[in-house]
């Protein structure tokens, strides 16, 4: 029987997963996500989702469907990654504060018996102006630090974002539609 196989620790994708009642397992990927080979931020995240399905792969069985998912913040054409201090954290604040950007999310499904599905989704987000003291103490929280743009739409963060223009989910880290689309064929 194939089994969906999550190749990801984000407590974030393990939750979209659960609530939308598909089953899953999760095993941890072993990839170096800052190793990539293009400059493209839609070739990037799926280079690295890609990485992360196929380092999973080997302990998977051979009907088992494996996905792997990388998720960045594009905006005025940088990428955001995760925040590392408040410091990178503030300055991330500051860039989306009352402008748009785009999270995309690179998404690989890998299976032994030779499937293998590559794609991107991509989610228009708006943030509202924020004030110095809002910034202030949003870094002073534990969210932005492991998040691509250095914030979550299903926290804290929520009440900055002013609009949302495609998969809400995929702000979240797992463009869940689109990865449903594919897996309900295969499971």
């Amino acid at each position: 029987m194939t089994q969906l196989i999550l190749a990801s620790t984000s407590p974030r994708r393990k939750e979209i997963l659960e609530k939308a009642g598909i089953p899953f397992k999760i095993i941890q990927p072993d990839t170096d996500e800052s190793v990539f080979y293009s400059d493209n931020p839609k070739l990037i995240v799926m280079e690295l989702a890609k990485n992360k399905a196929l380092s999973v792969q080997n302990k998977a069985g051979f009907d088992d469907l494996v996905l792997g998912v990388d998720t960045i913040v594009l905006i005025d054409g940088k990428i955001l990654g995760k925040p590392l201090n408040q410091k990178e954290a503030k300055q991330m604040m500051q860039l989306l504060s009352k402008k748009h950007h785009t999270v995309i999310s690179g998404v690989c499904l890998v299976s032994k018996n030779g499937f293998e599905k590559t794609f991107t989704v991509e989610t228009d987000v708006e943030f509202n102006m924020l004030d110095e003291n809002e910034i202030t103490e949003y870094i002073a929280s534990d969210e932005p630090y492991d998040k691509a743009g250095g914030y979550a739409v299903q926290g804290l963060a929520s009440k900055f974002i002013k609009s949302i223009n495609g998969c809400y989910y995929n702000v979240m880290g797992l463009p869940l539609s689109a990865v449903y689309s594919v897996i309900k064929k295969m499971i």
